[in-house]
């Protein structure tokens, strides 16, 4: 079957569902994964045709079902690197891209403090925060925390995959089993769960309806409960100015402000991100 007679059958079905462009970006996306067959390809000659289109149409079907092409892939890119994913953990984020970057510039490797970084990343997921900065702080010791295990599966894997040395944590943060042997960190990192219940009408169907809600949510009544237990997780295991970086949600910019001036911490910075939307804090931990 002629690939450009699916990529009609594509739009015939989708877009009721999606945009034009994204739903081009799925077909290519998909021909490039299952066929080997680029976009250029395609474009240089209309008349390809793949023996067994099952696969594809499989796709068609998923897609139609509003589930994430990165779910359906089983794979996507972060900060350039590839990472496999499941319904196990989150589908990682552009904004969370600058929470990386951000702690990159901080701490690169053209500063002499870089060697030797102590990092710990609370919440791994896929594990892309903690193995991208394993990737580009590469003297740097990290370590990941979930209290999923199927997740840890998930982000061990990647770390291989990526050809990093992570040290993955089974715990849980709002009860923490690791043992407390003072402080340790250099940087501690989270995105941790920051949906409250009443923003779900906001949200897209392929997020709400696929991705793991125990990494997405928290009460209304206590939205800052992931964040009030890593400050004061931080507290005693961050070392003399060291830095706690979180990504936030956009409409609590204020109450993570003063949550970091309750817990002590200096030269507290809230930083947007490239839609102007107040995404990430940083604060560093008094000597």
């Amino acid at each position: 079957m002629k690939l450009k007679d699916i990529q009609n059958k594509f739009h015939s079905e989708l877009n009721s569902i999606y945009p034009k462009e994204e739903i081009d970006n799925f077909f290519f996306m998909i021909t490039e994964a299952y066929y080997g067959i680029s976009r250029l390809q395609l474009a240089m000659d209309v008349n390809l045709e793949v023996d067994n289109s099952n696969s594809i149409f499989d796709a068609l079907v998923l897609l139609s079902q509003e589930k994430p092409i990165q779910y359906i892939l089983g794979e996507t890119e972060f900060f350039g690197l590839s990472f496999k994913v499941n319904e196990s953990v989150l589908i990682p984020r552009p904004e969370t891209e600058e929470l990386v970057d951000w702690i990159v510039g901080c701490h690169s490797e053209r500063s002499e403090e870089s060697r030797g970084l102590q990092i710990l990343d609370i919440g791994t997921g896929s594990g892309c925060i903690a193995i991208t900065l394993a990737k580009k702080l590469p003297k740097a010791k990290v370590y990941a925390l979930d209290v999923s295990k199927e997740a840890l599966k998930i982000a061990s894997h990647n770390a291989e995959l990526n050809k990093v040395d992570v040290e993955f944590v089974e715990d849980d943060i709002l009860r923490p089993m690791t043992e407390d042997r003072g402080p340790k960190f250099d940087v501690i990192v989270s995105n941790p769960p920051y949906v409250r219940k009443k923003e779900k009408e906001l949200m897209k169907p392929n997020v709400l309806n696929n991705e793991p809600h125990l990494a997405l949510f928290v009460e209304d009544d206590n939205p800052l409960l992931f964040y009030d237990a890593i400050c004061s997780f931080a507290k005693t295991n961050l070392k003399a100015d060291g830095a706690l970086y979180f990504e936030i949600n956009e409409y609590l910019g204020k109450e993570m402000l003063q949550l970091l001036k309750d817990y002590n911490f200096n030269n507290i910075e809230l930083k947007q991100d490239i839609f102007k939307k107040d995404r990430m804090v940083k604060g560093i931990l008094s000597s």
